[in-house]
């Protein structure tokens, strides 16, 4: 794999596979003075857009973050897990989200201002109170969430508690992280924004359906977590490689490899979640270098890519 640094004239194939081997997230970090920043106590918002936001909310978001706010099928938008979630994030982390990234079934279809109604509506159920001026675009990035402490802290993974592995290293790699790989490395040549719709040919084809339920930017955020939440599952003890030897998972650099997978896929999730196409440009480029740090020393050695090699993961 090699590096791409513009646009279309080629992009990253996967060969081979990866190597061994986030409610709402954290898309935009405050910037600027935290002292500058207003908070939403101080009547960020006016009674108006709360009352527009209202019936937006429940003719599109209702039935999946509940009436109350409580989250059903979607997650919670009031309450301690909600605040938890955006913890010191400027507005513009939720009015972004809203506006890019919902309702579920049409991304994209709600203007900036509907955004900003349904948010201003949201913070009024999580009793924020109203102000008298209306809130602006401009306004979002001057405007924090409180600071609130985490719901639960990260628990770390416990590889011991891990099942047997099922398949082979390379198995494991082609199976989740050569198609989820090529999904991201192909940003590089084609904007998610700019895909077109694809319609089920006859005989029905529940491959071709698939791309349909979950097309552009969704795809990107569900490749960035399976490549996220899986890395782990390089570290399982007794994993074999391709040729039957024991896969060397206790080795610092093949523990190391795992560890960029992860940040690297969590840095392209959150550039998905912000459908910042541009940042995919280096986040490819990170993307290639985590795999063929892992490829240089345990593929790319006793053999050809699909064969034997006697000499691998050794």
């Amino acid at each position: 794999m090699h590096s791409v640094r513009r646009r279309p004239s080629a992009f990253h194939y996967a060969l081979g596979t990866m190597c061994c081997a986030l409610g709402i997230v954290a898309m935009y970090a405050p910037s600027g003075d935290a002292q500058q920043m207003r908070p939403l106590t101080a009547g960020v918002y006016s009674a108006a857009q709360a009352a527009r936001g209202e019936v937006l909310y429940a003719d599109g978001c209702a039935s999946c973050h509940g009436v109350e706010f409580e989250g059903t099928i979607g997650p919670p938008l009031a309450g301690e897990l909600f605040l938890s979630n955006n913890s010191a994030l400027p507005l513009a982390a939720v009015v972004n989200r809203i506006q890019q990234t919902m309702p579920f079934n049409l991304p994209g279809s709600l203007s900036m201002e509907q955004a900003i109604d349904l948010t201003a509506y949201i913070l009024q159920g999580g009793a924020f109170p109203a102000g008298q001026a209306a809130l602006g675009e401009a306004d979002l990035a001057t405007i924090a969430f409180p600071v609130t402490a985490a719901v639960a802290p990260a628990v770390a993974a416990d590889r011991g508690s891990l099942p047997p592995p099922e398949g082979n290293l390379a198995e494991l790699m082609r199976g989740i992280a050569f198609p989820n790989a090529n999904i991201i490395f192909n940003l590089q040549i084609r904007n998610p924004d700019d895909e077109p719709r694809i319609d089920v040919a006859q005989p029905f084809d529940y491959r071709q359906w698939g791309t349909t339920i979950y097309p552009g930017w969704r795809a990107v955020d569900q490749a960035a977590i399976a490549l996220t939440e899986t890395a782990v599952l390089y570290l399982t003890p007794g994993r074999k490689c391709q040729n039957g030897r024991i896969a060397p998972v206790e080795r610092d650099d093949w523990k190391q490899a795992v560890a960029d997978m992860i940040a690297v896929s969590q840095e392209a999730h959150r550039a998905s979640k912000a459908r910042d196409f541009d940042a995919f440009i280096d986040i490819s480029e990170k993307l290639n270098e985590s795999c063929d740090s892992c490829h240089r020393v345990y593929r790319d050695t006793g053999g050809v890519e699909g064969g034997i090699g006697g000499d691998r993961c050794r």
